[in-house]
């Protein structure tokens, strides 16, 4: 008996075709001609049309000639493919009859049954695929925060440029000043809102010849120009810089509610002159950025040699400031204090001196800003504190009963070793811990305000004497007085250059002396250079001062030697 059972067939051709029906990629079949023969259901969902109208027609609906140039020849490589392979795939993009645009992959098959020849295609929606790759692409090439092309781009975009160009081609690297400061005083979200606003001022400007801005993240931009002579881009970047003139409002901060200025620094190199590849020209535009930050920042600065001889002196300078701070090269000179009345020393202020092996001795002015830059300001602190300490130890064993003070700043205080360091150096030596002075500028209460008082209250605690340098400089000094615990003001020397003739130095010194001793603190008087100085002070009730009519800064041997002769008088 046969297995083949009429029944069975009948059954399961009705099975597949309501499987075809019910898969959601669409399915047609074609005739050898191409024409529609029959159409599953979500072929008519995905393309618009039902199957009463496709039965008969030709592929693509209407005849060939009908098609655009494009649609002619995917028609005609799709039968070169079938009648060579039986078989076509391709990926394309297609409107359907609603107009939307649908991302496909579709697939032919030729199959002959009973020697009749048909064409089944499937076609997939790719659109969800495509979207998804699209946002990774975009994830990868643009910063989410602004839309901008990032580095990547930016650098793909400049290499085409100057492949193809006939022109001269800028390139511009801009930063955000003071960013740090805005970002911890806005929170992240008023940084994030801040930074798109300022990307869409730029935008507004529709700077000319401009053929990429892009976002490096944070504060870091770039911008690209091609133009027929490079220094047309002048005018575009001075337009920029005024544009920052203009201050940013932040409704709704919390932060602030003041207005907010972004100037910025700005460094720019160009093709040909400064160099003919990519990497060069953003190279040397970062120079010329940060040449402009290290020199204030809300500037322009267009490339040249002498930042190069800049930069390499500057990494010069930063080898030997390591060399010095390892060997010792760092000293301290004495300048002493004196009672007005008596002329009697009290005390010593300790002044770096860097003991250069070529330069000789050199002052503060020439080595302390790199000396921040470099962060290398505690290095600096521990070596000449280590030295201070030595000097308190021995001036004590001679039986010379003084102090030294030393200048401290956030960089300082900031660090985690700093007490740690201060009090292991008074039990080393033996010294007790109001022999020690440590003197702290405004400046260096304004930053890490936190850490500033914490360290300044453990310092308290231990015995070390306190003063406030520069008193009167700032913006806040009488807060400060009632915030920290300090034994000393300082009265900057600013207030003294005029003081035997000056009606406001006079009045604004009597105040300050008035306010220490409502608050029992001790005053002392900096850059004192004439007798009158001295004599106004006095009269005024001022006790002690220093400045260079009593003595300048010497080495530890001349303020010994000071000490044994005033000793030997008493």
């Amino acid at each position: 008996m046969s297995n083949f059972d009429p029944i069975s067939v009948s059954i399961k051709q009705r099975l597949m075709a309501q499987l075809c029906e019910q898969i959601e990629d669409a399915v047609f079949v074609l005739d050898s001609n191409l024409r529609y023969l029959s159409v599953n259901a979500s072929y008519e969902l995905m393309i618009g049309y039902k199957e009463s109208f496709l039965v008969g027609r030709p592929l693509g609906i209407y005849a060939a000639e009908f098609l655009s140039d494009e649609e002619q020849l995917i028609l005609k490589d799709i039968k070169s493919n079938l009648r060579e392979s039986g078989f076509y795939e391709l990926d394309f993009s297609m409107a359907n009859r609603y107009g939307e645009t649908i991302d496909c992959q579709i697939t032919y098959r030729k199959i002959c049954i009973d020697q009749a020849v048909y064409h089944v295609g499937m076609l997939r929606d790719m659109s969800a695929v495509v979207k998804d790759q699209k946002q990774v692409a975009h994830l990868l090439n643009y910063d989410q925060l602004t839309g901008l092309p990032n580095r990547k781009v930016f650098l793909s975009q400049a290499s085409d440029v100057l492949l193809d160009t006939y022109q001269e081609v800028v390139i511009v690297r801009l930063n955000i000043d003071r960013y740090r400061n805005l970002a911890s005083l806005l929170g992240s979200e008023g940084i994030n809102t801040l930074i798109q606003k300022f990307v869409k001022r730029i935008k507004e400007l529709h700077l000319e010849h401009l053929r990429c801005f892009s976002h490096f993240g944070g504060d870091d931009f770039a911008l690209l120009f091609e133009c027929q002579d490079g220094n047309m881009v002048r005018h575009q970047l001075d337009t920029l810089m005024q544009m920052c003139e203009l201050p940013f409002t932040m409704n709704g901060n919390a932060a602030t509610d003041a207005n907010i200025y972004c100037h910025i620094s700005v460094g720019v190199s160009y093709f040909p002159k400064n160099d003919a590849q990519v990497a060069g020209l953003l190279s040397k535009a970062e120079k010329a950025l940060q040449y402009v930050k290290q020199h204030g920042g809300d500037d322009i600065r267009w490339y040249d040699k002498t930042i190069e001889e800049a930069t390499s002196g500057s990494l010069q300078l930063e080898s030997e400031l390591r060399v010095a701070t390892s060997e010792g090269q760092f000293i301290p000179y004495y300048q002493p204090k004196f009672l007005l009345d008596t002329g009697i020393i009290t005390g010593f202020e300790a002044l770096v001196r860097w003991q250069h092996p070529t330069r000789g001795l050199l002052k503060p002015k020439h080595f302390i800003d790199a000396i921040l830059t470099h962060k290398l300001s505690f290095e600096l602190f521990a070596q000449m504190a280590n030295q201070i300490a030595k000097q308190l130890s021995e001036w004590q064993k001679q039986g010379f009963c003084q102090h030294i003070c030393i200048n401290a700043d956030a960089a300082e205080f900031s660090h985690p070793d700093f007490f740690a360091m201060v009090s292991g150096l008074l039990a080393q030596h033996n010294i007790v811990a109001c022999q020690l002075h440590i003197e702290v500028t405004e400046s260096s209460l304004i930053q890490r305000h936190d850490d500033v008082r914490k360290q300044l209250t453990s310092l308290k605690e231990l015995g070390v004497c306190l003063a406030l340098d520069d008193f009167g400089t700032g913006y806040a000094s009488l807060s400060y007085l009632q915030e920290y615990p300090f034994d000393f003001i300082k009265i900057d020397r600013s207030f003294i250059s005029k003081i035997d003739t000056d009606r406001t130095q006079h009045a604004i010194v009597k105040a300050i002396l008035d306010l220490a001793d409502a608050l029992d603190m001790h005053v002392v008087a900096e850059g004192i250079e004439t007798e009158q100085q001295r004599d106004v002070l006095f009269d005024m009730g001022c006790k002690i001062g220093q400045g260079y009519w009593f003595g300048k800064p010497v080495p530890a041997d001349v303020a010994t030697d000071m000490l044994v002769k005033q000793y030997a008088t008493e």
